[in-house]
Formats: structure tokens, sequence, C-alpha cells
């Protein structure tokens, strides 16, 4: 909702006759390099993202419990 607001804002500022041509420009650009920084970082991101989960290595020597955590202790 909020989002929807600050859009409506920003639409009517461009509609505003007081609005110049050259401002409309700058931020066009702005966004158009934002959009670009964040294509190429998500698309790095992917290319370099895991496609295998890593098998656990047990942690002891021991074989791994059948369920859960032993509660149990040898003395």
């Amino acid at each position: 909702m909020e989002q929807q607001f600050k859009l409506k804002q920003i639409e009517n500022a461009l509609r505003s006759p007081e609005t110049k041509l050259e401002d409309v420009i700058t931020i066009f650009m702005a966004l158009q390099r934002q959009n670009f920084t964040l294509c190429n970082t998500v698309s790095n991101l992917v290319k370099k993202w895991p496609t295998q989960i890593p098998q656990a290595q047990p942690t002891t020597d021991e074989g791994q419990f059948k369920f859960g955590i032993s509660s149990e202790i040898k003395d």
C-alpha cells in the first residue's frame, strides 16, 4: 500500500508542468544504471551458486546415531 502511494506521488511529480525534462532524464539514467548493476549481481550470484549440496562429514569416528541424539553416557 505504501509503495503504491509513493509511486503515485512520483507519477504526479513527473506529470507536473513544473518538471523539467532534464530531471526526468537524470532519474531515468540513474534507475537504469541500478537496474544493470542488480541484473549483473544476480547473474553472477546464480553462476556461482553451488548446484550440489556437499555431504556432511561425521564429526566423530563412531558410527552415526540411528535416531536423533543419544542420551546415554558410558563410564
